[in-house]
């Protein structure tokens, strides 16, 4: 629903992608792309996927048109051997975990775009190498996004707390920020976090954040906060950067978009 509106977390976005660097390619680790296998999309023109349900009508009319990049594809599958990465010609294309967020930073939609499958079969370790190896691509004009939520707990909404975090929620947030900002590569911890299985009922929304970790950890860097918040009670929506030089984000009034009607929020394995 973000897609659909302007707030804080929106500008914030908008605000990272008209500070950036215009890129060559963006290459996008989409929660929504949870399969089993590690694939790239490969096509010329990707499609805009509506890969939900239960939601207002416009947001199946969105259209991000951005054209692909056969090339970066070629690119991720040489640079990450001896992992094997599929071509994906025809399956898939952008889903809203991918065009949600760049309609926003990148709105002409004019920036060559591939994602990054992420395969759901290999251990979490696996995600956190990967995202490392990735890394030469930041120096060949790419920019790298990983597209998830650190807490994602679909099942535990509160709808009475649409701007508020649950005690849990938060304990494991600050947990993430700790490590991104001091340390990335210790990331994988979090697994032994006491509130993990709450903050994290499925893998698939959590694994991106790994890959923006390898990232760090292979540059030497550490992570900034773009933007903080929580939705529903269950949901965090903080957003990182890596050697981005973004104006300050006022924090107040900050709120996340409407959910729609309460009985049609999907489960959490929805895409698994």
């Amino acid at each position: 629903m973000n897609a659909l509106e302007h707030n804080g977390y929106t500008e914030a976005w908008r605000t990272f992608g008209s500070s950036s660097p215009r890129p060559r390619a963006i290459l996008v680790i989409s929660a929504h792309w949870y399969v089993n296998l590690s694939a790239v999309t490969a096509m010329a023109r990707p499609k805009t996927i509506h890969d939900f349900y239960g939601f207002p009508d416009e947001l199946f009319a969105v259209e991000y048109p951005a054209p692909g990049d056969p090339a970066l594809a070629e690119e991720v599958a040489e640079i990450v051997k001896p992992t094997w990465v599929g071509f994906d010609h025809d399956s898939w294309g952008l889903d809203h975990g991918t065009w949600s967020v760049l309609l926003h930073a990148f709105p002409k939609a004019d920036i060559p775009v591939v994602q990054l499958s992420i395969s759901a079969d290999r251990p979490l370790e696996y995600h956190l190498e990967l995202g490392a190896k990735l890394a030469p691509l930041r120096q060949r004009g790419i920019l790298i996004i990983g597209s998830g939520n650190v807490v994602h707990n679909l099942r535990r909404i509160d709808w009475d707390q649409p701007d508020g975090g649950f005690d849990w929620a938060h304990r494991f947030d600050d947990a993430a920020r700790e490590h991104l900002t001091t340390s990335p590569a210790g990331i994988i911890g979090l697994r032994d976090h006491p509130d993990f299985h709450d903050a994290v009922p499925t893998p698939d929304h959590f694994i991106p954040l790994l890959y923006f970790a390898g990232l760090a950890g292979a540059a030497g860097s550490t992570a900034d906060v773009l933007v903080d918040g929580y939705a529903y009670g269950s949901l965090s929506m903080t957003a990182y950067t890596l050697d981005a030089h973004c104006p300050e984000q006022a924090q107040s009034g900050i709120a996340a978009a409407r959910l729609p009607n309460p009985a049609v929020v999907p489960p959490d394995n929805t895409n698994t």
